[in-house]
């Protein structure tokens, strides 16, 4: 437990889609004196994120959706490409990954490995991303992945050669950070 800090107060400010919270706090700074500071935390749970890739065909999957914060933050069509993420749920995020790999892409993968996790906008978001990686081949397609309907999602499954898809970081075509710190991970560890 960090002796510097001392949470005050929380005021519940939202809880419509998840939870924000404006925190009150002391922190002590490096000379001793106690500082009392105030921020919002947005809480929407844990998440996970994975990069299928295919060695022998030099290929990745990649998800496009539209994603309404980034149409207001200046994304013209509002639409991200993307790799397979969700939200844990009663799972852990093994499992979780690979629920919602199927959902999303509709490749029925098993052999998954966690390759680090992360905080993804610690300024103001509580999640922590766990990062996967994942061999397919097109015998493990058992659907056409897309989403669920209940939950709203309309994702497009994408097939990319991987120099196209880390190329599009530098087009800008890609601007989602967990794809591109994970198609550099496969970049810097030569997975495809």
């Amino acid at each position: 437990m960090n002796t510097n800090v001392r949470i005050k107060e929380t005021t519940l400010l939202s809880d419509n889609w998840y939870t924000l919270n404006k925190v009150t706090y002391e922190y002590r700074k490096p000379n001793g004196e106690w500082e009392t500071q105030t921020r919002e935390a947005y809480d929407r749970g844990n998440g996970a994120t994975i990069l299928l890739y295919n060695p022998a065909g030099k290929t990745v999957i990649l998800t496009r959706q539209f994603r309404l914060p980034t149409f207001i933050n200046g994304n013209e069509s509002g639409l991200l490409i993307e790799a397979c993420a969700g939200l844990l749920d009663a799972h852990n995020a093994e499992d979780c990954i690979r629920k919602e790999t199927e959902e999303e892409t509709g490749y029925k993968v098993t052999a998954v490995r966690k390759i680090f996790e992360a905080y993804m906008s610690p300024g103001s978001v509580t999640e922590i991303l766990h990062f996967f990686v994942a061999e397919y081949s097109k015998e493990m397609k058992v659907s056409e992945g897309g989403g669920l309907a209940e939950e709203q999602e309309n994702i497009e499954v994408l097939e990319l050669g991987f120099d196209e898809a880390y190329n599009m970081i530098y087009t800008g075509a890609i601007k989602d950070a967990k794809t591109i710190v994970l198609l550099q991970y496969a970049k810097i560890h030569g997975l495809v």
